[in-house]
This record gives structure tokens, C-alpha cells and sequence, in this order.
């Protein structure tokens, strides 16, 4: 069973219907047991980097995640359950992050002509051969966000051209982001949701 937390973030509906999709079964919780009883962990999200902080601080659920991560549990975040992966964010005022990965997250540069937020397909660049989420080289992803992580290159698994080289997929251990959206990816979506199964030994 993997978790997905439940912290009102938004596009939650549309995780759990891709795992019941590929058959993987999962419980929508912010319970602290069934969370750190889980074969696995997803943090979604849809909204801004301080509101997820003061609601998960508020559900006692930061301490938690971090638990599920020193566990070296496979944790998943997604968008901006990815982003608050990171030590911390700009976004409305500098706040806290989990802290689960060295990094900030900081605004998509708005002096490249392009349009923000970054929103639609973009084609993803693997740096990783190794990781278990490498198959989504070259392929393209589906991305909705106006900021963006920004680390040492031995975080990151992937990227994503948009002015900036955006990291698209991240990891430390057993600490995995994706900054687009895989559950609004069609068939490659599901395939990487996959491999978080499997590594879950949930599949």
C-alpha cells in the first residue's frame, strides 16, 4: 500500500486514479501510522510552496515525512510536493522546506521572453542512466509551474529546458521529486508511476 498524503494541496484525485489505474493500491491519509506503515510515500501538489508548509506543520506531518525519509522509505513528491522537498522557497516570503534535499526553490526568470508559469510539454534530458526513473529520456512530460529548484547537479536525475535548465526529476536516496506532473503525462506518466511502484514493491 503507498500513501499519498493528504494536506489539501490539490490534483489529488488525479494520483490515486493513476496508481488504481496500473493496479497499485494506495490510501489517501494524513494519519502518522498509516504513513509510516506504507510500503511507500507521494506527496502531491498543486498551490503555493508556504500554504503546503504551515498545513503539513499544522497536521504534524513534517516530522513525519521526515521520519518516512530517514527510513529510507521511497518517497515521491510531485510539483510542488517536489518542491518542498527542498530546504527552502521565495515563494510569498522565504519559508521552510522539508529539508530533504540541499537546495531553494526559487521564481522562473522573467526576463527570457518566455511565458510563466512554465505550463505545457516539455521534452526531458537524463543525467542519471542509472536511476530507476531514467526511461523518461528524451520523452515529454507535463509541466505547470512559475518556480523551480535550484541545486547541486548530484541531485538531479533530469531536467527540462525553459530558459533555464529546470530540474525535472530529482532524487537523494530514497528521496525522489518530479516537478511535472506524471499522473497528466499519458503513457510515460504511468510508466515512471510504475517504477515508484516497483521500487515500493508494491507491483
Amino acid at each position: 500500500m503507498i500513501a499519498i498524503v493528504d494536506y489539501d494541496a490539490g490534483n489529488t484525485f488525479n494520483v490515486q486514479k493513476a496508481f488504481a489505474y496500473l493496479g497499485i493500491p494506495t490510501v489517501l491519509t494524513a494519519d502518522r501510522d498509516k504513513i509510516l506503515g506504507a510500503a511507500g510515500v507521494v506527496v502531491p501538489g498543486v498551490g503555493a510552496f508556504k500554504q503546503a508548509m504551515e498545513t503539513l506543520s499544522a497536521r504534524g506531518l513534517v516530522s513525519v515525512l521526515q521520519d518516512v525519509a530517514n527510513q529510507e522509505k521511497p518517497l515521491l513528491g510531485i510539483c510542488l510536493g517536489m518542491q518542498i522537498l527542498f530546504e527552502s522557497s521565495t515563494e510569498y516570503g522565504k519559508t521552510a522546506g522539508l529539508g530533504l534535499i540541499p537546495g531553494t526553490v526559487e521564481p522562473l526568470p522573467a526576463d527570457l521572453g518566455l511565458l510563466v508559469p512554465h505550463t505545457g510539454w516539455n521534452q526531458n534530458q537524463v543525467y542519471k542512466k542509472q536511476s530507476p526513473f531514467a526511461l523518461v529520456n528524451e520523452e515529454y512530460t507535463y509541466f505547470v509551474h512559475s518556480y523551480y529548484a535550484c541545486c547541486d547537479a548530484q541531485y538531479i536525475t533530469a531536467v527540462a529546458e525553459y530558459g533555464v535548465k529546470v530540474p525535472a526529476i530529482v532524487e537523494r536516496g530514497s528521496v525522489y521529486g518530479m516537478q511535472f506532473h506524471p499522473e497528466k503525462s499519458a503513457a510515460v506518466g504511468l510508466r515512471l508511476l510504475n517504477q515508484f511502484g516497483v521500487l515500493c514493491g508494491a507491483v
